[in-house]
């Protein structure tokens, strides 16, 4: 899971009614909010943060629902000109530590030659970052293809296009508290074992990837949640998030019509949004 919210962050770095199904049945990425008092329905869809063309989904009722929603809402406003320069902040180290002080001089070296050669990078440059902005990153390449498209950059498109307004459920520092929840030495660990076996990484993206265009959210969640022993991770980054959308979701939907576009792994299981709603 922490590779998919990365992707978000890295986005922003370098740029049926609810509770009618659960389980098994979970097969789809758009799901409609009706009933409870509400004037009129709202709208949840899952997105995967960088995505190959030709395995973008985009159906006709995807659109329409977007259409027809009059606010768009996702994990963060990303309409907020300050959103860049808080998620960049929250990747500078304060503790005094240097990304090669995590590692063994010949550990560094393949580091280095990694984000030269596949990433495009001098790993130079990051020095004053935390091991989790060196994550990010490498985590863009993970895609088997050279030009991802990201779904929130085309809703966020089509929603100033139509000026529609766009909302986030989360303040920046929210997300980055979750991330810095997460011991630096382990997540420096994890990336260089993830160097170390990028083809397994690769791998284990793009099968997520597969998953998320036959929409089975239950398949795409226990590929998230075994992909590696998560622990505290999933509770931070996914469960605890959930809930604290929940009433701002509601509050949003009491006023307009909503369409909320949010990680797909934050939809299916009995934590997860669908349920919650």
């Amino acid at each position: 899971m922490r590779k998919i919210l990365l992707l978000a962050f890295a986005i922003i770095f370098v740029h049926i009614h609810c509770g009618a199904q659960n389980g098994p049945n979970e097969q789809s990425l758009l799901w409609r909010i009706s009933g409870n008092g509400l004037a009129k329905p709202s709208y949840l869809f899952g997105t995967i943060h960088l995505i190959c063309p030709e395995d973008y989904l985009w159906t006709d009722k995807m659109k329409q629902s977007l259409s027809a929603c009059e606010k768009v809402c996702f994990e963060m406003d990303l309409d907020d000109t300050k959103l860049m320069m808080s998620a960049s902040n929250g990747f500078i180290a304060t503790d005094g530590r240097k990304l090669k002080d995590y590692y063994t001089p010949e550990q560094y070296q393949q580091l280095k030659k990694f984000m030269k050669d596949s990433v495009g990078m001098d790993i130079g440059m990051l020095q004053q970052m935390k091991p989790i902005a060196l994550e990010s990153i490498i985590s863009m390449k993970t895609t088997r293809c050279t030009n991802p498209v990201s779904y929130e950059e085309t809703i966020m498109k089509i929603a100033k296009a139509s000026e529609k307004e766009v909302l986030g459920l989360e303040d920046p520092s929210e997300q980055i508290g979750a991330l810095d929840s997460m011991s630096s030495d382990s997540v420096a660990k994890e990336v260089f074992e993830g160097v170390r076996d990028f083809t397994k990484n690769k791998k284990e993206y793009n099968d997520m990837v597969m998953a998320y265009k036959k929409q089975q959210l239950t398949v795409l969640y226990d590929k998230i949640t075994t992909v590696k022993g998560q622990g505290d991770d999933m509770r931070v980054l996914l469960d605890d998030r959930n809930k604290r959308w929940i009433d701002r979701m509601r509050i949003k939907m009491t006023k307009n019509s909503i369409f909320f576009a949010v990680g797909a792994g934050h939809l299916p299981g009995k934590t997860g949004v669908v349920n919650l709603l």
